[in-house]
């Protein structure tokens, strides 16, 4: 660092020149940070852990991020109301968790098996092909239903559901019910004749 005695002829105060350090009052200060960095930086490592133990691991980040974008909706009040901020959050995780875990079972993700895992044995190795090619099919006309009619289909094929059961579940009525499956049933049918 050299210093500079040469003298501005404007203001008597000295030069800067390059290389020259800026002086204090031009330093840029960052603000300090607000209340949802301070607790994304202080719980984001533990409550991924915490998810970790009770869901798959890959979800738990997206868990946790989902968390503090609804978190980010909320004003600093509210963080200055919470008197322990590392409940209040495990808490929230482990609801977040429970409505994911009833959104999927609503969905029957459980039962989604990827037809490319699946093992279709036997003697024929061109029925074998067969079948996989019809798996796959079925997998991509089940992706093109709209989602309501997709899980009253599954609900009732897969899960055994009755049509009142699945109404009762769904919030529809049964006739309802019986349209979507009757939509369903038409849309496979279709796409599934070669």
């Amino acid at each position: 660092m050299r210093l500079n005695q040469k003298t501005d002829c404007t203001n008597g105060q000295g030069a800067i020149e390059e290389g020259d350090p800026l002086p204090p009052e031009d330093r840029v200060v960052s603000p300090p940070p607000d209340w949802l960095e301070l607790l994304y930086r202080g719980y984001k490592d533990r409550l991924i852990r915490f998810a970790r133990g009770h869901i798959a691991s890959d979800k738990a980040p997206d868990v946790v991020q989902q968390l503090f974008a609804k978190l980010a909706t909320l004003d600093e009040t509210f963080a200055q109301s919470v008197a322990n901020p590392g409940a209040y959050l495990r808490t929230a995780t482990r609801n977040l968790i429970l409505n994911e875990y009833r959104l999927g079972k609503r969905r029957s993700e459980h039962l989604h098996v990827c037809c490319d895992s699946t093992e279709i044995g036997g003697p024929d190795p061109v029925g074998a092909l067969e079948a996989k090619d019809t798996l796959r099919r079925l997998e991509a006309i089940m992706a093109r239903l709209k989602p309501i009619t997709r899980e009253i289909f599954l609900a009732h094929r897969l899960d055994g559901y009755t049509y009142a059961e699945i109404a009762a579940r769904t919030g529809l009525s049964v006739k309802t019910v019986e349209k979507h499956m009757s939509r369903a049933i038409a849309f496979v049918a279709r796409h599934l004749e070669p």
